[in-house]
C-alpha cells in the first residue's frame, strides 16, 4: 500500500495567482515546505492539510488525495 499523498496545491496557487512564499507566509511555514508538499516529497500533518484547504476555501479532499488526481485533459465534460 502506497503512503503517497497527492495534492493540487500548485494548481490552486496558479488559479489564484499565489506564490509559494505568499502561501507559506499565510500558513506560517517555510516557503520550501510548500515546494516539498507540491512535489510530493513531504506529506502534511492533518493540521497543515486542513489549514491549506481553509486557505483556499475548499474541502480538504479537493486539495489532497491518496490516489492520483486525473489530469485536466482527462476530465469528462
Amino acid at each position: 500500500m502506497s503512503e503517497t499523498v497527492h495534492n493540487r496545491i500548485a494548481l490552486l496557487r496558479a488559479e489564484r495567482d499565489v506564490t509559494r512564499r505568499q502561501l507559506a507566509d499565510a500558513l506560517g511555514v517555510h516557503y520550501q515546505t510548500v515546494g516539498y508538499l507540491e512535489r510530493g516529497e513531504y506529506s502534511p500533518s492533518l493540521h497543515l492539510a486542513l489549514r491549506i484547504a481553509a486557505y483556499f476555501e475548499v474541502p480538504v479532499e479537493v486539495v489532497f488525495s491518496t490516489s492520483p488526481f486525473p489530469r485536466i485533459g482527462e476530465w469528462s465534460a
